[in-house]
């Protein structure tokens, strides 16, 4: 599998985990906060690590390793996917995947061949096709139905799981939260990320401040009127 991206030890990326991190290049998605700009429109120039030298890593540490974090871009793009997931698997580690929830199939495979222990999946805006092209910079034929049958197969499942929302103040307001909300009722939990404009792939977006913390709460506030647990992460 192509990997771009090696961080050997990270306390961050799965709560209560210990683990490695790889990101896999591209993404169908164009968000224009996305502060991955590089990995998603040129991935080619970035350095790759080979699949091998991840996997040797994964091996020779795994005593101190709970297991390894794959993010992005959009790592149910790649086709091998599921052969890694397997072998990191076979190595006794846990998987975490992030993913934008654009690929339900490639998720309902891994969650029902034993591939991956955890799903972080991204709800990048209300549930309806307008909101979903402003803050995917993407248009394409049954988006919001993919990502809907991702998170109903996610609520369904016996897998452990998260929803993400990254909270843009041009983009995102308590109204939006409260929509994408009731769409997860019941969910088991909620992180709401404040945007950091850091090298946007939408250089307009570098001029939009970060929420503040009293309207992270604020939509927190909201959110907890509808899922189980609520999380807000990045604030300075």
């Amino acid at each position: 599998m192509i990997v771009k991206g090696f961080i050997d030890l990270s306390f961050v990326d799965w709560d209560g985990h210990v683990v490695s991190v790889i990101w896999t290049p591209g993404c169908n998605f164009r968000c224009p906060f996305c502060f991955n700009r590089t990995l998603v429109l040129n991935p080619d120039s970035l350095p790759s690590v080979s699949e091998e030298y991840v996997i040797d890593f994964l091996e020779k540490n795994r005593r101190f390793l709970d297991g390894l974090c794959i993010t992005g871009g959009e790592p149910t793009l790649q086709p091998d996917l599921d052969e890694f997931c397997s072998k990191v698997k076979m190595l006794g580690l846990k998987v975490k995947l992030d993913s934008n929830g654009s690929n339900p199939e490639t998720l309902r495979r891994l969650i029902s061949n034993g591939l991956v222990d955890f799903i972080a999946l991204d709800i990048k805006a209300p549930l309806d096709l307008e909101s979903y092209k402003k803050s995917t910079g993407v248009q394409f034929e049954n988006v919001v139905e993919k990502v809907v049958e991702s998170i109903n197969l996610l609520m369904s499942s016996n897998i452990d799981y998260e929803f993400r929302t990254t909270i843009v103040p041009s983009l995102h307001g308590e109204v939006d939260v409260e929509h994408i909300c009731k769409a997860i009722r019941g969910a088991k939990k909620y992180v709401l990320q404040a945007y950091n404009p850091r090298d946007p792939i939408d250089p307009a977006f570098k001029e939009v401040k970060p929420p503040s913390q009293s309207f992270m709460l604020q939509l927190a506030g909201i959110a907890s009127k509808y899922v189980e647990k609520v999380f807000v992460r990045g604030l300075s």
